[in-house]
């Protein structure tokens, strides 16, 4: 039997096999860990979150369900580390609890690969943007800054950095038009900023 077989694994991490917890590290620790960066944003963040869920998974091991899906138990405990972790420290991240909800229902209804590929979909598009374009969305969405904060470090008006914003929203909606794509999009959507006009 094959660690492959998802019952089979569980059950083997149930009664403590060691070689089982290895093969769930080599199996999903990239993929959790891609995961969890689209979360928080922070590549050291995401790999305290990734291996907090390894260390419990295995500490719990026990309490494991054979039933269960392990991939769909390992991204949802990802999820629900990042949840605690927002909720103690809120200013260090970058996204509404709906938002991160919607990503969690694609992530429960989509396969990890294919999350990885419209991840970098994604973010080819903002690649692709103008290049002024492209530098305010990115300081507003994946840097967090507000408005004002870009407008003072470009030294350009308020005005043009939200005609910038959304301007990048209206080239990112045309390129991706696919539903989960869109929801997925909205990782770069700040917790604290006023919603982009349409």
């Amino acid at each position: 039997m094959s660690f492959d077989d998802n019952t089979f694994l569980m059950q083997s991490l149930t009664n403590g096999e060691e070689k089982a917890y290895e093969f769930l590290l080599n199996k999903f620790h990239k993929k959790l860990h891609t995961y969890a960066l689209t979360l928080v944003n922070d590549y050291s963040m995401a790999q305290d979150i990734v291996q907090n869920v390894f260390l419990k998974t295995w500490k719990n091991r026990n309490k494991l369900n054979p039933e269960f899906s392990i991939q769909s138990f390992l991204y949802k405990s990802v999820y629900n580390e990042f949840i605690n972790n927002y909720q103690q420290n809120k200013a260090m991240m970058l996204l509404q609890k709906k938002y991160i909800e919607s990503i969690q229902h694609v992530v429960e209804t989509t396969d990890e690969s294919s999350i990885e590929r419209m991840l970098v979909i994604i973010n080819k598009e903002i690649q692709n943007l103008p290049t002024k374009c492209q530098q305010v969305f990115i300081l507003s969405k994946k840097e967090g800054l507000t408005n004002i904060e870009i407008a003072e470090h470009l030294d350009v008006s308020i005005k043009t950095v939200e005609a910038q914003i959304s301007k990048a929203y209206k080239i990112l909606k045309e390129k991706l038009k696919d539903k989960k794509n869109m929801v997925l999009l909205l990782l770069f959507h700040p917790a604290n900023r006023d919603s982009i006009s349409e």
